[in-house]
């Protein structure tokens, strides 16, 4: 009696069979904190080896060879993790060769797969276009999802620990020393390929800002606190123009108010002194000569009050005679260059030549902000010296005009 043979499946089936042992075998076998290296990473790399391979043309035979291949490139971390290919090319030899499988097309097979590991030679367009299928995730938009997922199973599986920078900086350098081996790949992937790039460059460099920033948190120092500084300086500017402001308006009150005092006070004298008629001996202040106490009192205060007045009003400029014979004018702690009071006494050439040397160095810059806030605030303590002045002499000269008009009473009486 003879034996009973299994018969070959046709070639529009082997990789329907292929499919559904790999799947089968994967979510049966593959263990749990493999997430990146699971199904739907085989089913991607099937699907893009399907694509490369009909775009680079190969004849029918290859492309199964391909597609087997490409099913059956991941098998081998049911068994290891490292060097798994192998075991994924001598998997896909049992059952390939079990379904009856050509030999010499199992060899192809297996020798596609051992191409994928990191150290291979690939000699052949075959094995380049299965290298680029699974290396086709660097060129597709779910790199970055991707990426976290193989980071994780690294974690999980290998007990490599990475920061977000480190992390970040090692996916850099993967992109940036890789590339596609098959023309088919570079057109299909190109574009997303170079933006992936230019956006791991981007996530670096936000990724190592945030971890710095924990650091200088964590160690409570600030290496350079670039918006405190700037927050602190508005505030400051902000303060002294709100005060200068505020001085200038009290100022401009007292000057008004003691103008119109002094308007009417030498008014009423002028009119006095002036008349020319017999009655002026017999009333008002020659009658009662005294009254002129009180009344020269008052005139005497309005105008000590308008004059302090008028000085706190009035700009005042710090110049300094030497500045142009300083050698170092941006870097120079008694020069401001940010106030006009100083710069004004040099020439245009060694104003920008200053200025220049100010945004090129930091410290020179926040020197010359300290020194304009040192000196607003040197006129402002002139500005409320002389307004507290004045209304001292208003203040005190109304006391003594109402005392004195009110001994005057006392005397008429």
């Amino acid at each position: 009696m003879e034996p009973t043979l299994t018969p070959k499946p046709a070639k529009a089936e082997i990789i329907s069979q292929a499919k559904s042992y790999v799947l089968a075998l994967l979510e049966d076998q593959l263990p749990g904190q493999l997430v990146y290296h699971a199904p739907k990473h085989t089913t991607m790399v099937v699907k893009e080896a399907r694509a490369l391979g009909e775009a680079a043309e190969l004849a029918a035979p290859d492309l199964e060879a391909l597609v087997l291949a490409a099913w059956f490139h991941d098998v081998g971390y049911i068994d290891t993790y490292d060097g798994h290919e192998f075991r994924s090319a001598e998997l896909a030899g049992e059952w390939l060769s079990s379904q009856h499988y050509p030999p010499e097309r199992v060899a192809l097979v297996q020798q596609l797969i051992k191409a994928t590991h990191r150290d291979a030679e690939r000699t052949t367009d075959l094995e380049k276009l299965l290298v680029d299928a699974d290396m086709s995730g660097m060129g597709r938009e779910d790199f970055f999802a991707n990426g976290e997922l193989l980071r994780a199973e690294w974690e999980t599986s290998l007990g490599n620990v990475y920061s977000n920078t480190e992390w970040a900086e090692s996916q850099l350098e993967f992109l940036t020393g890789s590339k596609f081996l098959t023309r088919p790949a570079k057109d299909r992937y190109r574009r997303q390929f170079k933006d992936n790039i230019k956006a791991q460059r981007k996530l670096l460099k936000k990724t190592a800002k945030k971890q710095k920033k924990k650091v200088e948190e964590e160690q409570g120092t600030f290496a350079e606190p670039k918006r405190g500084i700037e927050t602190m300086f508005r505030t400051m500017y902000s303060n002294h123009m709100k005060l200068s402001d505020m001085a200038d308006k009290k100022a401009s009150m007292m000057i008004s108010l003691n103008a119109v005092l002094m308007s009417l006070i030498i008014t009423y004298f002028g009119a006095k002194l002036g008349s020319k008629t017999a009655a002026l001996a017999n009333v008002g202040v020659l009658r009662n000569p005294i009254i002129a106490v009180p009344m020269g009192i008052l005139l005497a205060t309005a105008l000590a009050s308008v004059i302090t007045a008028i000085l706190c009003a009035q700009p005042d400029v710090t110049s300094f005679k030497w500045l142009k014979r300083s050698p170092q004018i941006a870097t120079n702690r008694r020069v401001n260059l940010l106030f006009f009071g100083n710069f004004s006494k040099l020439s245009l050439d060694d104003f920008q030549s200053g200025m220049t040397e100010i945004m090129s160095q930091r410290d020179a810059l926040y020197t010359n902000m300290v020194t304009d806030i040192y000196y607003l605030g040197d006129v402002l303590t002139k500005k409320y010296r002389l307004l507290r002045l004045s209304y001292t002499i208003f203040m005190v000269g109304l006391i003594l005009t109402a005392l004195s008009f009110g001994i005057a009473l006392l005397y008429k009486m």
